[in-house]
């Protein structure tokens, strides 16, 4: 594998946001012998996302990858119902940021101009700034619950983590998701500092590469908190498996949507808790 380009500690490495997603830094020891060295970093820049012209959030996320995470975010957050609507997406780096600018169709953009006279923008725990319950807890597609995956393919699922996480391996400080298809087959695995990006990115990976999220399931590593549920369920997939033990509240959402919820806890066999037991 190739290594990350390298800094030294007087070069902003934001001035290439989108060509070095761990840059390394220099550092010294705190301490009597005060010995240097280098490291690599998790990157982190402000990702502006506009629709057709109108700016609509501004996200800290891992700069790589963001085609992929701008589709799923559109779609998982509900401003698009098809990720075809999304004709284009031009990325433009700054020093510190990257603009991503979103071609809606004719259609998908009214709708999104509708809709956002009322929306609050999201956070890191994915409810800052909802002012009322139906944003907290919006409706969410109507579906019939679909297979759940062969106890074996959830076999060393950690390791599949640890041997597909490329930044994480350099960086640390990395949250990930994987698509595991119905062979399986790990297909891919997407990194980022905040979960619910690393999620987003997975499924615009899958949407880009014309894989369906319903074939398989999706992973995550970090704690599976309600909104994740969210994106799983407007994505169309019909299996998420966290590492970390879900809320109850998730846990409900996930019976109410028929989405089925594994946690894979770090010993032992994995608990389904969604279908109800």
């Amino acid at each position: 594998m190739t290594s990350p380009p390298r800094h030294d500690a007087g070069h902003d490495p934001a001035e290439t946001p989108l060509n070095d997603p761990s840059p390394r830094f220099a550092y010294r020891e705190y301490g009597a012998d005060g010995a240097g060295g280098e490291q690599a970093l998790a990157a982190e820049v402000a990702v502006a996302i506009s629709y057709n012209g109108i700016n609509h959030a501004v996200m800290m996320a891992t700069p790589e990858h963001l085609e992929d995470f701008v589709t799923g975010f559109t779609l998982t957050a509900g401003l698009v119902d098809d990720a075809r609507a999304l004709y284009d997406i031009e990325l433009t780096p700054l020093e510190d940021a990257v603009e991503a600018a979103v071609t809606l169709s004719s259609r998908a953009f009214a709708g999104f101009k509708q809709q956002r006279r009322g929306q609050a923008g999201t956070g890191g725990c994915g409810l800052c700034g909802v002012e009322a319950l139906d944003q907290a807890l919006p409706p969410l597609p109507e579906r019939d619950r679909g297979p759940l995956p062969p106890p074996e393919h959830l076999e060393a699922l950690r390791e599949r983590f640890e041997a597909t996480q490329r930044l994480a391996r350099h960086s640390g400080a990395m949250h990930a998701a994987i698509y595991v298809d119905g062979n399986g087959e790990t297909r891919i695995c997407r990194e980022d500092i905040g979960r619910h990006n690393a999620l987003d990115k997975l499924i615009g990976a899958c949407l880009r590469q014309g894989l369906d999220p319903a074939d398989g399931f999706l992973a995550i590593t970090s704690r599976c908190g309600l909104e994740l549920i969210h994106k799983a369920v407007r994505a169309g997939a019909g299996t998420l498996v966290s590492l970390s033990a879900p809320s109850s509240l998730s846990v409900r959402q996930a019976r109410r949507s028929a989405l089925n919820l594994i946690h894979q806890p770090r010993q032992g066999a994995p608990r389904l808790y969604s279908p109800t037991p």
